[in-house]
């Protein structure tokens, strides 16, 4: 059966495996672990777009058991001894890569880089066995969202083939924002646009995601846009409206997550 594209939030570094008395991240942790319950089957693999790694082209990780980066800073040091060994998929790296190809752009594959914690965070929580294989794709550092968009339609097969195309980014993405209260209204005007965008069938809503920075709010809540990118990727895997499966306050701004069938 066809997978989903889905675009989710990944959450602050390793926060949903640290002490969490307020709750913060209660919320998003509950809806990642109910994702595997709303796919149609059991992915045969699962593709992750990380806005935590950048390349010229796009690029693929091709490890067989792919080593995890603890790419984040000031953490406990037990979030610096997590485990996810979860398999790799070189097969579907190098057929990704080759689909990229055939539509003209340029994608590599790197056999040493491990899963950054955009991938490795939100999948052991919503996938705690690590018994499907993963495959990491980085964003291109051109950060063009058509783009973007075009790598998804060119993606768009592989969900036929059982592979569940998971976009980790970040729906609100300023660090200055988080936590402080007049974000909270400017977070509200983008998240609202956004949905809207998003729920657009294809062609308008690539027309409008291409140009999300003119969005209300929209630079305002993606000084820098990374962790938008991966969406445009989830977005142009499909050909139908995408729907808003996730909306919470956290830190006082407003984030979103969204699924394309």
């Amino acid at each position: 059966m066809r997978q989903p594209s889905l675009f989710i939030p990944h959450g602050g570094g390793p926060c949903f495996f640290m002490s969490d008395p307020a709750g913060r991240w209660a919320g998003m942790a509950a809806f990642l672990r109910k994702l595997p319950a709303s796919l149609p089957e059991r992915p045969k693999a699962i593709l992750v777009v990380s806005g935590h790694w950048e390349t010229q082209g796009f690029a693929f990780t091709g490890a067989k058991t792919p080593p995890l980066l603890y790419d984040y800073y000031g953490f406990p040091a037990e979030t610096y001894a997590l485990r996810y060994d979860v398999p790799g998929d070189p097969a579907l790296a190098a057929h990704a890569a080759g689909l990229l190809r055939g539509a003209g752009m340029t994608a590599q594959i790197d056999v040493e880089r491990g899963l950054d914690h955009g991938v490795f965070v939100p999948m052991k929580v919503a996938f705690p066995d690590a018994d499907i294989p993963i495959v990491e794709m980085s964003v291109d550092k051109d950060l063009d969202p058509a783009l973007h968009i075009a790598a998804g339609r060119a993606l768009a097969p592989l969900r036929d083939e059982g592979v569940l195309i998971v976009a980790s980014g970040m729906s609100f993405h300023n660090m200055r924002g988080y936590g402080d209260p007049r974000f909270t209204a400017p977070s509200d005007q983008f998240d609202h646009w956004l949905t809207a965008a998003v729920e657009k069938a294809p062609e308008p809503r690539a027309a409008a995601l291409s140009h999300w920075a003119e969005a209300p709010s929209g630079r305002l809540s993606h000084p820098r846009e990374e962790h938008l990118l991966p969406l445009m990727v989830a977005s142009g895997a499909s050909g139908a409206p995408g729907t808003r499966i996730y909306s919470e306050h956290v830190m006082d701004t407003a984030i979103s997550g969204f699924s394309f069938a």
